[in-house]
């Protein structure tokens, strides 16, 4: 099992920077990739950013690729999402997720299905 708690959004003026921050718990946080999906109001969710265990590889959506850096600390067992020059098509809740595989791949992680467990979301708003 592994619990999520997203922070760090919030209001930003389109161009500025936020980090969010995913603390998880669990004894399977380690074994697992992790990644980040968000949903504005009226759409679908979809895929942002995903890191592999080790944090070695990561894996991003072309819509925030070069403005996004997903990382992980593992000793923290915390995730986070830099995001930077921001727009407001970017704003819509962030979710953080766990798989509850060892395995990754772009395809895999970018899939919503791929991941077992999701926190509650953190807003982040863009002002144009």
């Amino acid at each position: 099992q592994v619990q999520l708690v997203e922070s760090g959004g919030g209001l930003v003026q389109a161009g500025g920077s936020l980090r969010l921050s995913c603390a998880a718990s669990g004894r399977t946080y380690s074994r697992a990739a992790m990644g980040w999906f968000r949903q504005a109001p009226g759409k679908e969710r979809e895929f942002v950013a995903a890191i592999s265990r080790s944090g070695i590889s990561t894996y991003y959506a072309d819509y925030v690729k070069g403005r996004f850096t997903i990382s992980r600390d593992n000793a923290k067992s915390t995730v986070y999402l830099q995001m930077n020059s921001l727009k407001p098509e970017d704003a819509a809740v962030y979710y953080c997720a766990a798989t509850g595989s060892t395995y990754y791949s772009g395809s895999y992680v970018s899939t919503q299905s791929s991941y077992d467990y999701w926190g509650q979301g953190t807003q982040v708003t863009v002002s144009s």
